[in-house]
């Protein structure tokens, strides 16, 4: 590790330093008092922790907040964002005095909970308990893949820990538990979380609601243990953070006992978890702590101490690391060229040109398509890494020439997540906020739910995450309505920055899929079937046209079109068969493949309006599905054809059948129309 003695030389804490974790408290109490809204319990009690961690221990360049190398943060409890903010300004982020005076304040730097790309040196977006754990067990594991692919004897070209700061909410949630046994499980030994443990949560005694063993169940978990009695014990603490980055088998959890809303009235008790203090109250804590300083302002020693201790030893840091880029580019010119191409998200070129190209003889599922495609692109984009949970024999997403990445294999490309799809979705969010890679995971369809918290704050972040959702529809069949997703699209179609992807055949998966990987900005759902589908009749690189543009004419009428045929997926055959008929009916209708509707959407209106005329207001919208959201498309004089109940079990055709998923069905809702 870069400058582990500057660590160790340091002296013991002195007056100085008190005075530091007064500051931190007391700026976090000026801002919320000024916004009458936040948590002062957990900055008034985790706050020596956390400036230990800070001053001590924590490898950050301020003037810099994205250098590579850094070690990463993640406030978990982000209702504490005061304390981060605080600690922030104070260690030189481009957070200022009046940004701090604004909190909570509409288009600030410093909302409500931490908010990645919002405010400098926050590395995640928290609040949602539990997923802290979880992103932070991501960027863990993207450190520890990157280093076993990049670094070298003497060139430790990422060489950092991943530290997470949670309480007892945090460990209540299931996605921590997933997180948590993940962890273990991969042995990632530099994962550190620090546990503000006091007995407290929002509604009153933790007694009340939970009575686990944290300590025992970390340790089954394959995580190492250890407890600090005193939360301002700051020699504590400091011992305590200093073992568990030696520790070499497994994660630390590091309980710190503390007392939340420390110094204040009302510390101890629920009373001060969520709610800003009185006048009162306030006065009575600064003058517990001793502390006579105007609001927002802090003795200069402080301001000495935070710049000296955390941005100074920060700019060394990164100094010393760039220094070291440059030597190990002229050691290693290719590693170090693939290494910037991970960090900058660069594609090789003519990425879509090397990916497959299906043809009217080809029948494929589109999980299966998506796999052939998932093989090229691996092996054109040796950053590209991702998983399954438990279920790569049926998603079909494992990368066929490379291994399982484990605690004994680093570099191995296939993520055995297992029967953890929220852990799943929050690690993603780790791995692309730790940038370096592209990352892609996979489950059923309809357990896309369990992932749905961690897919809203992907998008919420702008995270160019990939999930491949197989299994679709009704088609799944014989395992029945569990199985068969209903409501599952309109569901992610409704989160605002997600695109989805609903491919009707195999170059409409590829297209997809190509969509996906030169996304930077947001997140991608792509949704697979099960059942074989027939390729379209459009050339290949029409497909792709259409595709990014999230809808197109697959299927042209043989003259003046009367009315729209529109379905995504594998219900785009249907409207295909359904054309046919009603042609032979003396109807010309166009069809009309919509993969995705976000893509769609952000079209121009002169395209939309190419694709979808409004002279042509007779349409029919057919998809396996809910139908919310097609009304957009079909106006009020249009029909849907949607499953809007859950299906049943038996055999796929026989249930896409019994639900009135027919041609025949399609073409009488047609010719039902007003003309």
């Amino acid at each position: 590790m870069l400058n582990e003695k500057v660590v160790q030389e340091q002296m013991n804490f002195d007056q100085v330093d008190t005075q530091a974790v007064t500051a931190v408290r007391m700026l976090s109490m000026d801002m919320i008092s000024r916004a009458r809204s936040g948590h002062p319990g957990l900055p008034l009690g985790a706050a020596p922790m956390a400036y230990v961690l800070f001053s001590r221990h924590l490898r950050v360049d301020p003037s810099f907040p994205k250098w590579f190398n850094r070690d990463r943060f993640v406030l978990s409890a982000g209702h504490g964002s005061a304390m981060l903010y605080s600690l922030l300004h104070l260690s030189g982020f481009a957070v200022s005095r009046d940004d701090l005076m604004h909190f909570r304040q509409l288009g600030s730097k410093t909302p409500g909970h931490p908010e990645f790309g919002v405010t400098p040196g926050v590395d995640a977006t928290t609040g949602p308990l539990g997923q802290g754990i979880g992103m932070a067990v991501g960027m863990a594991m993207a450190e520890s893949h990157l280093a076993a692919e990049y670094n070298r004897e003497d060139y430790p070209v990422v060489d950092h820990y991943t530290y997470a700061l949670c309480g007892d909410g945090d460990l209540m949630e299931g996605v921590a538990a997933e997180a948590a046994s993940l962890a273990g499980q991969l042995n990632l030994n530099k994962l550190i979380v620090l546990y503000d443990s006091n007995d407290v949560s929002l509604d009153g005694p933790l007694t009340n609601a939970c009575h686990d063993d944290v300590a025992q169940r970390f340790i089954s978990y394959g995580w190492n243990y250890s407890r600090v009695a005193d939360g301002e014990d700051l020699e504590a603490i400091d011992a305590a953070i200093t073992a568990a980055k030696h520790h070499q088998d497994g994660p630390t959890l590091i309980e710190v006992k503390t007392q939340i809303g420390a110094g204040s009235p009302n510390a101890g008790t629920n009373k001060v978890h969520g709610a800003p203090l009185s006048q009162a109250d306030l006065a009575a804590t600064r003058n517990f702590y001793g502390w006579d300083n105007d609001p927002f302002t802090v003795p200069e020693a402080v301001h000495d101490r935070f710049l000296s201790s955390i941005k100074a030893r920060g700019w060394a840091n990164h100094q010393e690391w760039s220094s070291m880029i440059s030597r190990y580019s002229a050691l290693e010119p290719q590693l170090a060229a693939r290494f910037a191409q991970g960090v900058s998200q660069t594609l090789p070129k003519h990425l879509v040109d090397q990916l497959p190209v299906y043809y009217k003889k080809d029948r494929l599922a589109s999980r299966v398509s998506g796999q052939e495609t998932l093989q090229q692109l691996s092996a054109l984009c040796p950053n590209l890494w991702g998983g399954s949970a438990d279920l790569f024999s049926s998603n079909k997403t494992a990368i066929a020439d490379d291994d399982r990445f484990s605690a004994a294999n680093r570099q191995g490309r296939n993520l055995w997540f297992g029967v953890r799809e929220f852990a799943e979705a929050a690690a993603m969010n780790g791995i692309a906020l730790h940038g370096g890679t592209r990352v892609f995971g996979s489950t059923f369809f309809v357990f896309s739910d369990y992932m749905k918290g961690a897919i809203r704050l992907a998008a919420l972040q702008k995270l160019p995450v990939i999930y491949v959702f197989t299994h679709d529809s009704l088609a799944v069949g014989e395992d029945g309505p569990t199985h068969e997703p209903v409501e599952q699209l309109a569901a992610l179609r409704a989160i605002p920055g997600l695109t989805v992807f609903r491919p009707a055949d195999g170059n409409e998966t590829v297209a997809a899929w190509a969509a996906a990987l030169e996304a930077t900005d947001h997140p991608t759902a792509i949704v697979l079937t099960r059942q074989g589908l027939p390729t379209l009749p459009k050339p290949a690189a029409r497909v792709h046209s259409g595709v990014k543009r999230g809808g197109y004419v697959v299927s042209e009428a043989q003259g003046t079109a009367e009315g729209i045929l529109l379905a995504s997926g594998s219900e785009v055959q249907l409207a295909l068969a359904a054309q046919a008929q009603l042609l032979a009916a003396g109807h010309d209708v166009r069809v009309v493949s919509l993969p995705s509707f976000e893509r769609f959407n952000a079209q121009s209106q002169d395209y939309r309006e190419k694709i979808l005329p409004r002279r042509l207001r007779r349409r029919v919208a057919v998809e396996m599905a809910s139908g919310l959201g097609w009304c957009q498309y079909t106006g009020l004089d249009g029909a849907i054809i949607s499953q809007d109940q859950f299906g049943a079990s038996g055999a796929g055709e026989q249930v896409i059948t019994m639900a009135g998923f027919t041609p025949e069905r399609v073409v009488q809702t047609y010719l039902d129309l007003n003309a």
